[in-house]
């Protein structure tokens, strides 16, 4: 079963920007009532998407340097990389539906 995986300012650029797969990256924090609602939708797409999307959690708090560098300035944000390069962008808890389209979207 897939699990999204935490990473920091220090190992963001190899988990995610030199990542041969596409990317979800979940930007939140502890104190967030919306990033908590999302986490297990977060959870559960890192299960159905394993082995075609990498799943990554960013805490910004812990990362600060990771989340001003892509202008993060609401959580939770979600951006899709691909190829290392940002490729689409969501704001905010989303239902689910919402979040697999983009996805499916952006890795097709």
């Amino acid at each position: 079963m897939g699990h999204p995986v935490h990473v920091t300012d220090a190992d963001f650029d190899e988990k995610v920007l030199k990542s041969k797969t596409p990317v979800l990256v979940d930007f939140w924090a502890e104190w967030c009532a919306p990033c908590r609602m999302i986490a297990p939708i977060v959870e559960e797409l890192a299960t159905e998407y394993e082995g075609k999307v990498s799943v990554i959690k960013v805490d910004v708090d812990a990362s600060p340097e990771t989340s001003i560098k892509f202008g993060i300035r609401s959580i939770p944000t979600l951006l899709v990389f691909k190829d290392g390069k940002p490729v689409d962008q969501v704001i905010g808890a989303v239902p689910k539906a919402v979040l697999k389209r983009r996805l499916d979207t952006a890795i097709a």
